[in-house]
């Protein structure tokens, strides 16, 4: 027991003297230093900006009471842009409102008149027995009538087939397709 007391001592003792040198001891510090810098840069500045783009315009009509179609399209390439957009008739639609619109006023003969302006209708009238009204004429004397002036008879318009739109549609590719390589190599 004796012998821990004394070890004990010593290591409070020890202690007590490290912790006195940590206290007493002082360090000064005293650095001089000059300095001298040359800078000769050149500078280059990178701008990130997101690629062009050609929008196709929004084509449309605010009544569905027109007989017109929106039609758009873009092309874009590295270089130039271009948009487009127009509004498309439809005559077929045009003729079927206003012959409705004559058979609701109680114009009957008017409004198949300006259906019988179309070729097939004029056709169908002639198979079903009834032909068409000529200047105010029906039935048999409008048929004589339209005997007489075969050149009033409307012209019979050959219908597309899809050979035909596709024949179309390929050609159409093809000018594009050469027009992007022709700017491309702009």
């Amino acid at each position: 027991m004796k012998t821990i007391k004394i070890i004990l001592t010593m290591a409070l003792l020890s202690l007590s003297g490290a912790a006195f040198a940590q206290t007493t001891s002082t360090v000064i510090t005293d650095s001089t230093s000059e300095s001298s810098v040359d800078t000769d840069a050149k500078s280059r500045t990178i701008v990130i900006s997101p690629p062009p783009s050609a929008i196709s315009p929004g084509v449309g009509s605010s009544s569905s009471d027109l007989c017109t179609t929106g039609v758009s399209g873009a092309v874009q390439t590295q270089i130039l842009g271009i948009s487009t957009g127009e509004m498309v008739r439809d005559e077929n639609c045009e003729r079927l409102k206003i012959s409705k619109t004559l058979y609701d006023m109680g114009m009957k003969v008017a409004a198949v008149s300006v259906l019988c302006q179309d070729r097939r209708v004029y056709d169908a009238m002639e198979m079903a027995g009834t032909p068409c009204p000529y200047l105010g004429e029906i039935g048999d004397k409008a048929l004589d009538q339209w005997k007489a002036n075969p050149h009033r008879i409307p012209v019979v318009e050959e219908m597309e087939t899809k050979g035909d739109v596709q024949k179309r549609n390929a050609a159409v590719a093809t000018g594009g397709i050469s027009l992007a390589l022709l700017l491309l190599l702009l």
